[in-house]
Order: structure tokens, then C-alpha cells, then sequence
């Protein structure tokens, strides 16, 4: 990410409040963009499949909306120790995990998260079935009141960009240059002296504090924590955010976010639009039928986009630089 990119991020991200866009929506896509850029850091640049990352941003939702309702800490504090808990649990989940791999590795991880879901649904602090609720939003630093949106739409602005940034540097650092060796060939890695097992389980530790710095957040904007956010179905979804847009890119992740987002916010209204358009009544079921919807665009990224859109994007635009080069 160049710093014409980033500040172009930035720029876009900053202004959208008063492009018409409602802040709680458009902190909601920062919230998932996040979670795939973490997911992808661990799929896209080290070739680790996780099927339970919904684990992270659940209990990291949870133990921030406990330290904020119950203990009454500080917002900053309570979303750090949401942090400091999924990383706590992405510690012992890959511990165990990294010991195998392929389905294996993505099996254990789904088993883990699923006894998490388990013990979430009956655990008394959670609320159960009805979630943690009423959770305050605090003030930052103790000067900024969070409970005005817009002022909580600047703090999660800074978040995410972050966030980006940090997984950025991951990538160019030479941690990250191991981490794309042992995606492409782990048997070579190893031979060259790597401990490849403790690489591992660093990428996976940081990818599930920074899904649990997502997790945090989102709490802390929607004021509640439930279940959904731990199921194993949200660990889907963000494996279909980073195949959309594009795995092992930085943005595409992002790209897969805004679309699946967009999908589940808005296909009820553009349904209701095509109906009056066209006349045909059943574009107004669209609304209901978000997850064929969903799996239509996976199909036809997965035919169409090898590589997700980033991905194809970025490989055309390869194509078109080579040609006046060969020629």
C-alpha cells in the first residue's frame, strides 16, 4: 500500500458521514473489513485455513461489553482487554491447531470454537440467547464522548486504519516474507532453518488479537454482544469476504467486506426497486433470500475470479504492462 492509496483510504473513509452514508453502517464495514484483513493475514499470507476466527471477535465482544458494563472500566481498557483475550485464546487454539495441517489444521479450529460457541450459550454473564446488551459506550481518554456518532465514527476510523496498517507491515517485514515462504513451500522453509511451527503460531496469535480488536469494536458500536458474532456461520462469512475480494491482497479483503455487507444491508431495497422497475414482484423476495444471494456471488467470483476481484484486477492490469514491454 503505497501512500497515495492509503491516503486516498483515509480520504474516502473520512468524508462518507457527510456523503449521506449512515455512520452506524458505515462503521459496521469498518468493523468486518478488519476482521478479513485479520482472517486474510492468516489464509492469504501463510496459507492457514481457520474455520473458527468467529471465536476472537465473539469473545473479544463479550469481554469488552463485561469490562465496560460490569467493571465500569475505561473504553480504551475495555476494548484493550477484549484484545488481550482473543489473543489469549488465538494462543492456546493455535497451539493446539499448528500441530497438524490442511483440513486437519481447519477441523481443530472449527472444533475449538464451536465448544466456545457452547459454552457462550450458557455461560450467565453472556446473557445467552439474548446477548449482552446495554453496553456502554464511555468516553475516550475521558474527553470524548463516545455516545455521539460521529465522534465515535473518527475513533473507529483510527482503529481500523491501524489495523491496515499494521497487517501492512507485517507483510513487508521479513516476519512476513517467512510467512509467504511457508505458504508457497513449507518443507523448503523448514530445511533453510525456520521454525516454522513458531511462525505459526505468531501469525496466528496476531491475526486473532487483531479479529479480536474488530470484535471489541463492533461492540462497542452496536452496544451489544450476542451470539451471531460467535457462530460458526460468521466464520464463513469471512472466508467468503477474503475469496471475493481477493486473498493474499491487502485490499481485497476490504472489497469482499463492502460487498457481502452491502448484500445483506441493502439487496432488500434494491429487490423492492427492481419489482417497480421491471414489474416483476419477485425481485421483492430478494430481501429474504440474502444467503442464495451470497452464494450466487461466491459461485461466480470462484469461476469467474480465480483470484478474487483484487486479485484479477491486479493481474490485468500486470498483463497490460508487460504488452508494450514484449512488444
Amino acid at each position: 500500500m503505497n501512500r497515495h492509496l492509503a491516503g486516498c483510504l483515509a480520504l474516502g473513509l473520512g468524508v462518507l458521514p457527510y456523503l449521506g452514508v449512515y455512520p452506524i453502517f458505515a462503521m459496521k464495514l469498518m468493523c468486518y473489513a478488519l476482521f478479513a484483513c485479520a482472517f486474510n493475514l492468516l489464509l492469504g499470507y501463510t496459507g492457514l485455513l481457520s474455520f473458527g476466527h468467529a471465536a476472537f471477535l465473539g469473545s473479544a465482544a463479550y469481554a469488552t461489553g463485561y469490562a465496560l458494563k460490569t467493571w465500569g472500566l475505561p473504553t480504551e481498557l475495555g476494548i484493550l482487554f477484549g484484545v488481550a483475550v482473543a489473543a489469549a485464546i488465538g494462543l492456546v487454539m493455535g497451539g493446539l491447531a499448528i500441530r497438524r495441517s490442511g483440513i486437519y489444521f481447519a477441523m481443530i479450529t472449527l472444533a475449538v470454537a464451536q465448544m466456545l460457541y457452547f459454552f457462550y450459550l450458557q455461560a450467565p454473564f453472556t446473557g445467552g440467547e439474548d446477548g449482552l446488551q446495554a453496553i456502554p459506550r464511555g468516553t475516550l481518554l475521558g474527553h470524548i464522548d463516545l455516545g455521539n456518532d460521529m465522534a465515535l465514527y473518527y475513533v473507529v476510523l483510527a482503529i481500523f486504519l491501524f489495523g491496515v496498517f499494521l497487517i501492512y507491515r507485517t507483510v513487508q517485514s521479513p516476519f512476513g516474507q517467512v510467512l509467504k515462504a511457508i505458504r508457497e513451500n513449507e518443507a523448503r522453509a523448514t530445511s533453510l532453518g525456520y521454525d516454522v511451527n513458531r511462525y505459526k503460531l505468531l501469525a496466528f496469535v496476531l491475526s486473532a488479537a487483531l479479529t479480536g480488536l474488530a470484535g471489541a469494536t463492533k461492540s462497542v458500536v452496536f452496544i451489544s454482544a450476542t451470539l451471531s458474532d460467535v457462530v460458526w456461520q460468521m466464520s464463513g462469512l469471512v472466508i467468503l469476504m477474503t475469496l471475493v475480494g481477493g486473498m493474499g491482497t491487502l485490499t481485497g479483503p476490504m472489497v469482499g467486506a463492502l460487498i457481502i455487507v452491502l448484500v445483506e444491508n441493502k439487496i432488500g431495497e434494491w429487490g423492492n426497486a427492481l419489482a417497480n422497475a421491471t414489474g416483476i414482484a419477485w425481485f421483492g423476495s430478494l430481501g429474504d433470500a440474502v444467503t442464495i444471494v451470497t452464494g450466487l456471488i461466491f459461485v461466480v467470483c470462484v469461476l469467474a475470479f480465480r483470484r478474487g476481484i483484487v486479485g484479477e484486477l491486479g493481474a490485468w492490469l500486470e498483463r497490460r504492462r508487460a504488452r508494450p514491454a514484449r512488444s
